[in-house]
């Protein structure tokens, strides 16, 4: 998929309130929902329902999930970080990814936090050392 669709579509959200298990452009949405949304955006409809999951990242009940959701529906990435791609990270020293977003270059990703939504924001040394994988998306559908 061309890296400029992908930043143009995550763009769109830029500003929308974070909502836990939403991913509705400027209403609502958590960091799955906002690449839940991108999906749409780049193929239509989403290739699978997602099902509910907690709030509370530090519970371990979806352990692995977000990972393996990545590996079946995106490309694994090994270059060099850049636009375009989307970006798992684990948080409070967990070993799971419990996080994502998606690079608009490669020193600045678009995610949806808690409190501040959907933000465009620095790819710090702080959060560099967080990712667990790094995916592109597919050139379409399959």
């Amino acid at each position: 998929m061309n890296p400029d669709s992908v930043v143009e579509a995550a763009r769109q959200w830029l500003g929308t309130p974070y909502r836990h298990l939403a991913s509705t452009p400027g209403a609502g949405c958590d960091c799955l929902g906002l690449l839940r949304g991108v999906w749409r955006a780049l193929y239509g409809a989403e290739p699978v329902r997602v099902p509910p999951y907690r709030a509370d990242w530090r519970h371990g009940g979806h352990d692995g999930a977000l990972n393996e959701a990545a590996q079946s529906f995106l490309l694994p990435e090994t270059g060099p970080v850049a636009a375009g791609q989307v970006v798992l990270f684990r948080l409070g020293g967990l070993e799971e990814a419990r996080h994502c977003g998606i690079m608009v270059s490669p020193h600045r990703f678009i995610h949806a936090q808690e409190h501040l939504g959907v933000v465009e924001a620095n790819f710090s040394a702080g959060w560099a050392r967080r990712v667990s994988g790094r995916f592109r998306f597919p050139d379409k559908q399959g």
